[in-house]
């Protein structure tokens, strides 16, 4: 069972990686790049929970009654959700996936601080040397990054460091999501996948209607269906390998615990850096590498 597990979140989050990337960096049709990120994420949500009402009428579960106060929770958590999103794509227009993979591994970094800003909680001294293991490997990382002579000089403010500052962001926003998640784990004891159902039911009516009343609505279905029909076999693909991965994550967190859930998603997330170096053929310098190494050495302490 545990192996099982361990194959579908390598499956489907190496697939929804390498999916995303392609989807928000290649060109489709000879032409300009896809750029309607609120639309591909708001056919993620919806595929997600179409995905997680499956599984849960597989496993016998049920969705549970809402309560005022369960439904604020999950009211912010699907607006948290649907903003947060946009900054990470808007980071990628000026750094790299494996850049953004590795600043995703680094969500204590935020949690820590969101801690310590509102709730006044310092941490134990391992943690302070994992923060600062992972903050020395990103900006070495950043740092060390090739120079692609083909490419103009973005002037003094260099691109990278506003694709960081947008990541930063996401980051936030991610800690934020990841600490009411938590609230709504210790005070009601929801189950995981009903809670990834009722999240992305919001995050999905959020953007929706959004989509409906912004301007540019028209111009998203011509560029899908009519200019980049080839991007539809991608978002669907996106949102389905996001939402399987997702059961697979909430079952082995349910039936394995935390460290077992963490030990694969950082595991995974190398790969991901892997396999998105060589199939898109970022270059990497060999400090770049070494930087990679202390990074996931001090996300390994802290597991």
């Amino acid at each position: 069972e545990l192996a099982a597990c361990v194959a579908g979140i390598y499956v489907c989050f190496l697939t929804w990686g390498v999916t995303q990337e392609r989807v928000s960096t290649a060109t489709y049709d000879g032409d300009k790049r896809f750029r309607h990120f609120i639309f591909l994420n708001l056919c993620q949500a919806l595929i997600a929970v179409v995905v997680g009402f499956i599984y849960m009428k597989m496993r016998g579960q049920m969705l549970g009654k809402l309560s005022v106060p369960l439904l604020s929770n999950y009211v912010l958590l699907g607006f948290i959700s649907s903003i947060a999103s946009p900054f990470g794509y808007a980071a990628l227009r000026h750094i790299d996936y494996p850049t953004l993979v590795l600043g995703k591994s680094c969500k204590l970094i935020p949690v820590m601080l969101m801690n310590f800003l509102i709730y006044g909680r310092t941490f134990s001294l391992q943690k302070y040397i994992v923060v600062a293991l992972i903050t020395i490997g990103v900006s070495a990382f950043m740092m060390l990054q090739p120079v692609d002579s083909s490419k103009p000089s973005k002037g003094p403010v260099s691109s990278s460091s506003i694709g960081i500052f947008l990541l930063s962001i996401n980051l936030l926003l991610d800690g934020s999501m990841n600490s009411t998640q938590d609230r709504i784990f210790s005070r009601f004891k929801v189950a995981g996948t009903s809670m990834m159902v009722y999240m992305n039911m919001v995050s999905f009516a959020l953007m929706g209607g959004y989509l409906l009343i912004a301007p540019y609505t028209n111009t998203i279905i011509d560029t899908v269906v009519q200019q980049h029909p080839s991007v539809i076999n991608d978002i669907v693909l996106f949102g389905f390998a996001g939402a399987v991965g997702q059961c697979f994550v909430y079952h082995t967190l349910e039936n394995f615990g935390a460290i077992v859930l963490v030990t694969v998603t950082v595991t995974r997330k190398m790969f991901s850096i892997l396999i998105s170096i060589f199939t898109f053929n970022h270059a990497v310098s060999l400090g770049q590498w070494a930087s990679v190494g202390v990074v996931f050495f001090g996300i390994a302490l802290e597991a």
